[in-house]
């Protein structure tokens, strides 16, 4: 099946940007592009990819990445109709636990009025400890997949790893009996 996958990120201690490079070198070929947005000169780029993940981080309490706060004004009037869109983030679930991943709703707000775009990657909660959350699909799922290198790093490669196998059979590009 020909694919087109971009990843876009914004990382400004570099965690956000570990994760998009992981997620790119297990996704192989399939990722035409991975790139911060904040190197991005128009939003343009993410329409052209099938399955569009992005990648953002919580700061201070609750506050959108930076990269990510300067570059959503240049989304406006993108469509994204058509496409799959999932999400991935990094958030402090022990110093943070009110507003743990935040951003990642944040952006999903965003991103969801973008046309009709299709949610794909739902996380479930059942792993992790925190009080609240904008990132909440369901009572019992994110919207995407949730990372804490602060408080869970051990746990970062296995979560990647068994998330994108949701996001590939979500998309419909893999079975799993």
């Amino acid at each position: 099946m020909d694919i087109s996958m971009g990843i876009f990120f914004g990382s400004s201690t570099g965690n956000t940007e570990m994760a998009a490079e992981k997620i790119k070198e297990q996704l192989g070929q399939f990722v035409s592009e991975c790139v911060d947005v904040s190197k991005l000169e128009s939003a343009e780029a993410i329409a052209n990819h099938d399955l569009i993940l992005f990648g953002v981080s919580t700061w201070n309490i609750g506050e959108m990445q930076d990269d990510w706060a300067d570059f959503i004004p240049k989304m406006d009037g993108l469509d994204l109709t058509g496409k799959k869109v999932c999400f991935f983030a990094m958030g402090d679930s022990i110093g943070y636990p009110y507003n743990f991943l935040d951003a990642m709703g944040e952006l999903w707000g965003v991103v969801q009025k973008l046309g009709t775009p299709k949610l794909i990657g739902v996380w479930p909660t059942e792993d992790y400890e925190f009080d609240e959350s904008q990132a909440m699909f369901d009572e019992n799922h994110f919207i995407g997949l949730g990372l804490d290198e602060d408080n869970d790093p051990e746990k970062t490669d296995e979560r990647i790893r068994s998330w994108l196998i949701k996001v590939m059979q979500d998309a419909g590009l893999i079975e799993v009996a």
